[in-house]
């Protein structure tokens, strides 16, 4: 893993953000509060939410003309991935070879990028608990991507959570399907157990909130513990108990691991197939 040299605040030149939905927003966030000038900050973001239009007052540029963007020395594209063949024209003016371009679009290559805009490029993978400071980012670079580039990209990644690195671009559709759709994994695991316990009588609102807390809590546990998960499951599991009864159904045949692996798989194919596109 790479540790961050890089201070925020002191980055020179501007970091260009091409996109301020939810995660340009929660990586814009995190740059704030982790220091970086908002003077150094430039938003291309043709709808800005009501968030985003205030931290005009605080310094950062709002969607100038592409000629008045002369001193980039990062560019992060936070764009839908779908949009960016049309975005990608005008964010190509902004980019010289030593620009360093990060992306956090999904099924989209270096050499996609590269062919599009040109530049030092970083290509990463975040999620949604980024939104919270709780994301995990994985990130592969471009040979052509330099050290000071490298702890520049893991400065600003890291300013939403970990940072993983990767020397091998074809693991991204794996860590695609594993960290970066994970969340909505474990949100549907939450909203059947609350489902389930429906069905076995609670009222909704009760199942709702013990579902609820306690995925968020087992969560905090496995993120505070030194303990591996495999660890903490056996330690909840009293022999012939009625977490064990449960754990005979969920680890069986056609069971979770059975499941989650076919689930990955899937969602690794797809991000495969969009990155042919």
């Amino acid at each position: 893993m790479v540790e961050s040299r890089t201070s925020l605040a002191n980055i020179s030149g501007a970091v260009v953000l091409a996109g301020a939905g939810k995660m340009g927003s929660a990586l814009l966030t995190g740059w704030l509060a982790r220091g970086l000038d908002p003077k150094r900050l430039v938003v291309i973001e043709p709808y800005p939410s009501d968030d985003i239009r205030p931290l005009a007052d605080r310094g950062i540029r709002l969607n100038p003309a592409a000629e008045k963007i002369s001193d980039a020395s990062a560019l992060v594209l936070a764009v839908k991935p779908q949009t960016f063949g049309d975005a990608a024209p005008a964010l190509r003016l902004l980019v010289r070879s030593s620009t360093l371009v990060v992306s956090i679009m999904a099924g989209t290559t270096i050499a996609m990028l590269d062919m599009a805009c040109g530049g030092s490029i970083v290509r990463a993978m975040p999620n949604t608990p980024a939104a919270i400071g709780r994301g995990i980012t994985v990130a592969v670079a471009a040979t052509s991507v330099n050290d000071k580039q490298r702890a520049m990209a893991d400065a600003l990644l890291r300013a939403t959570g970990a940072v993983e690195w990767i020397d091998d671009e074809a693991l991204m559709d794996a860590v695609t399907a594993v960290s970066g759709s994970g969340p909505a994994y474990v949100f549907l695991l939450a909203e059947e157990l609350a489902r389930a316990g429906v069905s076995a009588g609670l009222p909704a609102d009760l199942a709702a909130k013990l579902a609820r807390e306690t995925v968020a809590g087992s969560g905090e546990l496995l993120h505070r513990s030194d303990l591996d998960a495999a660890t903490l499951r056996r330690n909840v599991t009293s022999p012939g108990g009625t977490t064990a009864a449960a754990l005979d159904i969920l680890m069986g045949e056609q069971g979770m691991k059975e499941l989650m692996t076919r689930a990955v798989v899937a969602a690794t194919k797809r991000s495969q197939e969009l990155a042919k596109s």
